[in-house]
């Protein structure tokens, strides 16, 4: 990893009217590094997403990528960063009647002047690029397919080779198994992670899935209400621990608010159990 971080965020908060998506945000994610971001949904994961390629524009605080701020960037500039990063999402975001090379192929179009339709519109070597990356994520034979006829692990599949494309340093996914069944969110994700490795590329994933998350994640980051509740290497986690940034009671006629338990009795102040999981980077 180098010493400069992939990302940088330095008590990030965003507002949307009255309402506070992301609190104080402060987080550092090295060049290289897995982390998977957990909590309720509303929770911030998405707006955390969508700032790191400059699609929200932070409320106060300070947003850089590859140690460059993203405040007031625009233009060929951020078009320039966000080439650097790859985006997966939860519903695919495929062309359903076209091809699936030429749903890869759309992954470089932000290398091209002008508008592309069909195949033959798109270089020959972004043509052989995009075969390659299909071969890469096992799915060659259903290049010349169109979208809507594949699986939908298939399909994610599809979208990370699009992702691939752009050649990113930075791998962003926005619960990308969230649409598919447990055995296809293990493939996608254990495919995802291998790449990565392979690419030595910087991934930031949101997920709902505690195992899934503990068993392909180098970090885990727990949000809650817009702010960060933990931040631990997944290898120091379990399940139960983990769970915490879940946990809810009904109140106030049916209200939701947290249940998890006061920051000094989870480390250990106030006469906690001895048993008591530890947690750092515990908020209030």
């Amino acid at each position: 990893m180098t010493d400069t971080p992939a990302i940088q965020l330095t008590d990030l908060s965003k507002q949307f009217g009255s309402t506070t998506a992301l609190d104080g945000v402060s987080l550092s994610v090295g060049s290289g590094e897995i982390v998977v971001l957990l909590g309720l949904s509303g929770s911030g994961k998405s707006t955390l997403l969508r700032h790191l390629n400059g699609l929200e524009t932070a409320t106060s605080g300070d947003v850089r990528v590859f140690g460059a701020p993203l405040a007031g960037v625009r233009g060929a500039r951020l078009r320039g960063i966000r080439r650097r990063i790859g985006f997966i999402f939860q519903q695919f975001e495929l062309v359903g009647p076209t091809t699936v090379l030429e749903n890869v192929l759309t992954g470089a179009l932000a290398t091209l002047r002008g508008p592309r339709l069909g195949l033959l519109s798109y270089p020959r070597r972004l043509r052989v690029r995009a075969l390659d990356l299909l071969a890469e994520v096992g799915l060659e034979h259903v290049a010349f397919q169109r979208a809507d006829t594949l699986s939908g692990g298939q399909q994610q599949r599809v979208a990370i080779a699009r992702a691939l494309m752009q050649d990113p340093e930075i791998l962003l996914a926005d619960e990308p198994v969230a649409s598919l069944d447990p055995e296809s969110s293990q493939q996608v994700m254990a495919l995802i992670r291998e790449i990565a490795e392979r690419r030595r590329l910087t991934v930031v994933c949101s997920l709902h899935q505690v195992e899934l998350a503990l068993a392909w994640a180098d970090r885990i980051v727990g949000l809650r209400h817009g702010g960060v509740v933990l931040d631990r290497p997944a290898g120091a986690l379990d399940a139960d621990t983990v769970m915490r940034v879940y946990r809810q009671v009904a109140v106030d006629g049916g209200a939701l608010a947290s249940a998890l338990p006061d920051p000094a009795e989870i480390l250990g102040f106030g006469g906690a159990p001895a048993s008591e999981p530890q947690l750092s980077g515990v908020r209030a």
